[in-house]
């Protein structure tokens, strides 16, 4: 295994007990705000002391209590890109670029100057952080973490405070500079779309426990837990009951579905990605019924939100582009689910 984890802290009223292992190189932590996301990564990086654990990357063991092990941070080659990049607001940007360096000032400076040309910050060089875009601050802030060379590069948010457009062309530019680092990068965010695109392996976090994990898009896919499918976006999920082997009934909803091609042992809920729906009805498909509905139009789409059943006690979200609704012509009395895309939930 590349990557070990096995840590606990507690703090006054929270507590982390994370355990993983992973092989992959672009690994993605996604959970809600108040998961344990960014403690996870600060005792990754050891600026955090974890109450007992086993930290070991790349063979390196950075942390064991057991054998009273604790590699200061400066030691651990573990790159952190804070939330707010952490820029030191009197020093220029050169100066911030050379400030983990420990090599002569001569070789600082031509380092340095690689460094800057590397990130597009060449003409830069005297600025103070306050004088730059957010896009040059966030270069800085690279060009900083990765002189130093790290192993491991930890992103903590690092596009939540921008606007949309800024945070999708920083995204952009940040995996293209990526595209030739050979290290792990994980990527902790609350935004399913940022772990979607920029990792292969996904975390999932609750109340500080890992409670998923596998591949990205797989996850995404099947989530398989209620904590998943929330957090990769789902808004239909809704409890069942299997009344038989080849029907599940789903008392939330009203209505009740005969599962032809899977098995439904074990399952808890069920869950619907509002996108999923289709307005005609193809081969294999379930019957949604369309009642009461509520029309909400965004800028791209709109939303409807309706009743499967006059028994249903909770709504279903169907969002559908403006296209496709303005060549329906009208709501349609049902919709249709293929069957695959009814995602079972375990837990």
């Amino acid at each position: 295994m590349f990557m070990e984890v096995k840590i606990k802290k507690k703090l006054e009223r929270f507590q982390l007990a994370v355990e993983f292992s992973s092989d992959c190189r672009r690994i993605g932590i996604l959970g809600a705000s108040g998961s344990g996301k960014s403690l996870l990564l600060r005792s990754l990086a050891g600026v955090e002391s974890a109450d007992e654990g086993k930290i070991v990357i790349c063979g390196r063991t950075l942390l064991d209590t057991e054998q009273k092990i604790c590699e200061k941070p400066q030691k651990r080659k573990v790159g952190y890109l804070f939330q707010n990049y952490a820029l030191f607001p009197t020093m220029t940007v050169e100066e911030n670029i050379m400030a983990g360096l420990l090599v002569s000032p001569r070789e600082k400076r031509q380092k340095a100057a690689q460094y800057m040309e590397k990130f597009q910050l060449k003409g830069l060089e005297k600025r103070l952080p306050h004088e730059l875009s957010g896009g040059q601050q966030q270069r800085a802030a690279l060009a900083r973490m990765m002189i130093c060379e790290p192993e491991v590069i930890l992103l903590d948010e690092p596009f939540s405070a921008l606007d949309v457009y800024l945070r999708d062309q920083l995204q952009r530019e940040m995996m293209e500079f990526l595209k030739e680092y050979s290290g792990t990068v994980i990527l902790v965010s609350h935004s399913r779309d940022e772990i979607y695109r920029m990792s292969e392996e996904m975390l999932v976090m609750d109340h500080g426990r890992i409670v998923g994990q596998g591949e990205t898009k797989a996850l995404f896919q099947n989530p398989r837990t209620k904590v998943t499918a929330r957090l990769t976006g789902c808004k239909n999920i809704a409890d069942v009951q299997t009344k038989e082997q080849n029907e599940i009934v789903v008392p939330d909803w009203g209505i009740a579905f005969p599962i032809q091609n899977r098995s439904t042992e074990g399952i808890q809920s069920v869950a619907v990605r509002a996108h999923e729906f289709l307005i005609k009805e193809e081969e294999n498909c379930l019957c949604f019924p369309l009642q009461k509905p509520i029309v909400t139009e965004d800028m791209f789409e709109y939303n409807i939100s309706f009743l499967a059943s006059p028994k249903g006690k909770q709504r279903i979200d169907w969002k559908v582009s403006k296209y496709l609704w303005e060549n329906a012509g009208k709501i349609p009395e049902r919709l249709y689910l293929k069957e695959e895309k009814l995602l079972f939930l375990y837990e």
